[in-house]
């Protein structure tokens, strides 16, 4: 098993066969979000977007809780009238579309590979929004969910907005964010926040997690590709992309061994693509074909 975490603590990850186990790392104060907390969460994320050989993640948090939001010290702070230098300048766009605190959410949205958030305990605020940037969520019946950021004088500004509108009917959405309510994790599946529900959601991601693994990873990433564009393009935009990525699939070669894996009823043996994580065939006439092994972190 490889395992190479970012600086600090506040966050730790393993990876092995091709999957990486995310933890947020302060259980004391249920994974809070503080400065180093969001950084370490940035670091994680890039540097999973750029390591080879990687085909899923699962983003989970340690102890009694997925991630209860931003810490009391930082809501202290303001109360207090004191200043907070990370909040001065939200509207300057650090990572590409997003500020620093929107990062730490879409990070998952943008990684080439499919996320699974396993959430317990709770998943309040700025967790929430976390969560929300994984593609599945697999949720604990009893664990509190809350777009908690009225209770404290604010919006959901963590690209929550943004990603919640594909996941629940605009009036809910509209709801919760005005009232702060916290609701469960069978009230999340009813909603559309919640994939499914698990009495340990950790052990339901780790198992989808290993499944999609198993899948020729050219695939993998070429639908992810696609679902994140289907929410803003057109129609037109929607339908080339898909033959784009279907031509670039057809012939490859992990095309083909998924073929004669799923004819001879046995597990695909799949190369990993280049950096671009595309088809071998399709980048071709730019570079070899020969593949490269997986990298640590």
């Amino acid at each position: 098993m490889d395992k190479s975490s970012p600086p600090g603590d506040r966050v730790t990850f393993d990876v092995s066969a091709g999957v990486a186990e995310v933890t947020l790392n302060r259980p004391d104060k249920l994974n809070a979000l503080d400065p180093a907390m969001f950084e370490a969460i940035i670091v994680a994320g890039e540097r999973l977007s750029r390591m080879a050989g990687l085909r899923a993640v699962v983003l989970t948090g340690a102890g009694k809780g997925f991630c209860a939001g931003l810490d009391r010290e930082t809501f202290a702070s303001i109360a207090a009238g004191g200043a907070v230098p990370t909040l001065k300048d939200l509207a300057k766009r650090t990572h590409g579309l997003a500020n620093d605190f929107q990062q730490a959410a879409y990070v998952w949205r943008t990684l080439p590979v499919p996320v699974i958030a396993a959430i317990h305990g709770v998943a309040l605020g700025g967790g929430f929004q976390i969560a929300l940037g994984a593609d599945m969520r697999y949720v604990a019946p009893d664990a509190r969910l809350s777009i908690l950021e009225i209770k404290w004088g604010l919006v959901p500004d963590m690209s929550g907005v943004a990603l919640m509108r594909d996941l629940a009917r605009s009036d809910v959405i509209r709801e919760l964010s005005l009232t702060g309510r916290v609701f469960s994790g069978a009230e999340a599946l009813t909603y559309g926040f919640a994939t499914s529900l698990h009495a340990d959601p950790l052990t339901a991601a780790r198992a989808t997690a290993k499944e999609i693994a198993g899948r020729s990873p050219d695939a993998v990433r070429a639908v992810k590709r696609l679902l994140n564009m289907a929410s803003d393009a057109d129609t037109a935009a929607i339908l080339i992309a898909e033959s784009k990525e279907q031509a670039a699939l057809i012939g490859s070669p992990n095309q083909v061994e998924a073929v004669r894996a799923g004819v001879e009823a046995r597990a695909g043996r799949f190369a990993d693509g280049g950096e671009d994580g595309r088809p071998l065939r399709a980048r071709s006439h730019r570079q070899s074909s020969s593949t490269k092994s997986p990298g640590r972190l």
